[in-house]
């Protein structure tokens, strides 16, 4: 049964221009309030968990929902700055009702957002968010409902430091293999990385250097960190032999990209290959199953079966990969942008900083280096390209953009993926070929991105 289209929540939360609605100080503040009422269904007295990112606008963000949830009798704590899938594991360990987060993620500073999980550590199903919705839009209706209470919660800043240790003390755990000899280059992307990659490093003996990790509040994800991967390989190549990987986390943190020793970028599709095969070795791979996207590499597939493995496709975003997981039995699933999910532990979502340590962890047991335990991975020529459009029209209602994407899947003839879809957070389209040469992909996505800028673009 399809879900209600959502206005609001997108496929990672609410997401737009802080300052801007739904991002404007009553508006967050009403969104508090709904999901406060939404929470007292269950539970006359819920208890919620917000944590943050290091945006300018996170901390304003998090006070006035705090505000919100304090005005439906909710209890609120506060981590302060902290990952998103920190956010996740200590709603669930620490039995909270709801975990929130706000961040927008690989977004520009200026930009922000809020993210919910349930009190089980996993994300809202659709269905779920449409409710929420539903309660906002009541709520903007009725002048009465933005009253604010007398009562006013604490800052969401510093935060709770015990809950960001809790955190960190349980990632160290789930590594059971020296990593000390490892030498490497983390690349916080000014992040919220930063308040818990230095020392969970440090717990686990990991011989660690940082950079991008001063955040000013506006200098989040600029030319550096996951959105650009290069910069750290960048450095890695010029530091020749310094370092074994280099390892850059996006602005919550809940993906990571790497780079092998050499300073190439390894994707979140050849960490889908080295952990699937290493999950299989151990005998933690039920139904020798992943899960991955519509966006992942045909050469992902074709190595995986080389290994005896079957990949499953779901619809971009890590919660739909969860889903197919859950639904499937798989224990290992993820986005080529570097979201991966290990569910062979008590992860509920991706984790960019448990990604990282099970990578290195694999270096380890292994005795590999990253370049050697993926050198067998030989992509297809991928390009992606984004065009942004004033409206999100489906695609199969405007001819001259259909016409485009079914004479590009001729032209393929089976030798190559075509994949076009809407950015569930921007005003974006994304067109994604596959070819076997350069030239085949180039052209083809030049002339579907064409057909789109011209019937649909801003």
């Amino acid at each position: 049964m399809t879900s209600p289209a959502r206005q609001l929540f997108g496929t990672d939360g609410i997401r737009g221009v802080a300052g801007e609605f739904p991002l404007t100080p009553e508006s967050t503040f009403l969104i508090g309030r709904a999901l406060g009422h939404d929470l007292g269904r269950t539970n006359p007295r819920p208890r919620v968990l917000i944590g943050q990112d290091t945006r300018e606008s996170s901390r304003w963000i998090a006070d006035r929902l705090a505000l919100g949830l304090v005005s439906r009798n909710v209890e609120v704590h506060s981590a302060g700055v902290i990952t998103t899938p920190g956010v996740a594991y200590l709603a669930r360990s620490r039995k909270f009702d709801a975990g929130v987060v706000i961040s927008a993620s690989h977004n520009p500073w200026t930009d922000n957002g809020i993210k919910v999980f349930s009190g089980t550590g996993f994300k809202l199903p659709d269905s779920h968010e449409f409710s929420i919705e539903q309660e906002i839009f009541a709520l903007l209706q009725t002048r009465e409902s933005h009253r604010e209470p007398d009562t006013k919660p604490a800052p969401t800043l510093p935060g709770e430091h015990r809950l960001r240790a809790a955190y960190i003390e349980w990632l160290a755990k789930n590594i059971q293999t020296d990593l000390s000899n490892l030498r490497v280059l983390v690349d916080c992307a000014h992040g919220a990385a930063t308040a818990e990659a230095p020392e969970l490093f440090r717990e686990c003996r990991i011989g660690a250097t940082f950079t991008h990790a001063s955040p000013d509040g506006k200098n989040i994800n600029e030319s550096c960190g996951a959105l650009h991967p290069e910069a750290v390989a960048k450095k890695i190549a010029e530091a020749t032999g310094a370092f074994d990987l280099g390892v850059t986390f996006d602005g919550d943190a809940d993906r990571a990209l790497f780079s092998d020793a050499t300073g190439r970028v390894v994707n979140g599709d050849a960490v889908l290959l080295l952990a699937a095969r290493d999950m299989q070795a151990r005998g933690v791979l039920p139904g020798a199953t992943i899960v991955a996207t519509t966006m992942s590499n045909m050469g992902l597939e074709i190595a995986l079966q080389r290994s005896g493995i079957r990949m499953l496709r779901a619809n971009v975003g890590d919660k739909y990969v969860l889903e197919e997981m859950m639904k499937t039995g798989a224990t290992l699933g993820g986005e080529q942008s570097g979201h991966i999910i290990f569910r062979d532990g008590e992860a509920t979502t991706g984790d960019g900083l448990l990604t990282a340590l099970r990578v290195m962890e694999v270096m380890a047991r292994s005795g590999k280096s990253l370049a050697d335990l993926i050198g067998d991975l030989k992509v297809f020529p991928q390009r992606i390209k984004n065009i942004r459009v004033r409206e999100k029209v489906p695609f199969d209602h405007v001819p001259e953009v259909k016409s485009a994407i079914e004479a590009a899947q001729r032209e393929l003839d089976g030798n190559g993926r075509i994949v076009v879809r809407y950015s569930g957070t921007e005003a974006l389209a994304r067109v994604m070929v596959e070819a076997e040469s350069e030239e085949k992909m180039n052209a083809l996505t030049d002339g579907i991105a064409g057909a789109i800028k011209s019937a649909l673009g801003v």
